[in-house]
């Protein structure tokens, strides 16, 4: 019998990997729901579905390995982060999906829940506050209009597999939908600021480059609480308050 290995848990949903299947369980179907439905729409490499058994999701394991992981060196070619770069445009070039996503949440909202997160953090002693302030100035530069395009929502380093120089397979949709360009490109270079410039090279067109580094501080300060409230470590090397000193 193939060993049953936990990947992620937490209070909302968690992933179990057995042989080559994934199994996610999550009770918010509506997540599924988008997850399925963006990965028929994507126009880049995505897991295969197996079946559906609410609340379960079988996914089959893509190919390679992860193009890096938060807090670790990455051990990818500047290749493969240019590879994933193109793969990001490819998405950002398709057909809008029907559904918004994480990443297309309206400006007074965010930046509502921006000052709510960096209050909270200055309150209850969790960061300093002038770590907190020089972010949330930083920040201010992705509160701007944007034209939507078919974002992933939650690109993070370990959802984008590689083989060699090539893009095997990109995971986890639940996020998906119409949303701003430059917050998957933020999203996945959150903590590899090295490889940047592969990946926009990959992407092939101008950037702002400080409204991705915007992004950084603005994810960054708005991921910690969660993150310390799910029993994840932002304080670990690399991680999302690195990100935020490393913008003092």
């Amino acid at each position: 019998m193939d060993e049953v290995k936990m990947v992620v848990a937490h209070s909302e949903r968690a992933t179990l990997r057995v042989g080559d299947v994934f199994l996610k369980v999550d009770a918010d179907q509506a997540r599924i729901d988008v997850e399925v439905e963006a990965m028929a729409l994507a126009p880049v490499p995505t897991p295969k579905v197996l079946w559906r058994k609410p609340p379960v999701l079988a996914i089959a394991a893509v190919r390679g390995t992860a193009l890096g992981c938060l807090g670790e060196p990455s051990t990818a070619s500047p290749a493969a982060w240019a590879a994933a770069g193109a793969a990001i445009r490819r998405l950002h070039d398709a057909p809008l999906p029907p559904r918004l996503g994480q990443a297309s949440r309206g400006l007074d909202e965010l930046a509502a829940e921006l000052d709510g997160q960096c209050e909270w953090l200055v309150t209850n002693g969790v960061l300093p506050a002038d770590l907190v302030t020089r972010n949330r100035q930083v920040a201010e530069a992705a509160l701007r209009p944007w034209t939507p395009v078919f974002t992933h929502g939650d690109l993070q380093v370990d959802h984008v597999f590689v083989d060699g120089d090539g893009i095997t397979g990109i995971i986890d949709w639940s996020e998906a939908g119409q949303g701003d360009a430059l917050y998957d490109l933020a999203t996945v270079t959150l903590g590899h600021e090295e490889h940047l410039g592969d990946v926009v090279a990959g992407y092939g067109t101008d950037v702002d480059l400080d409204v991705i580094r915007a992004w950084w501080s603005l994810r960054s300060l708005l991921n910690v609480r969660w993150l310390v409230e799910h029993g994840f470590d932002p304080f670990a090397p690399g991680c999302e308050v690195d990100v935020l000193r490393s913008r003092l």
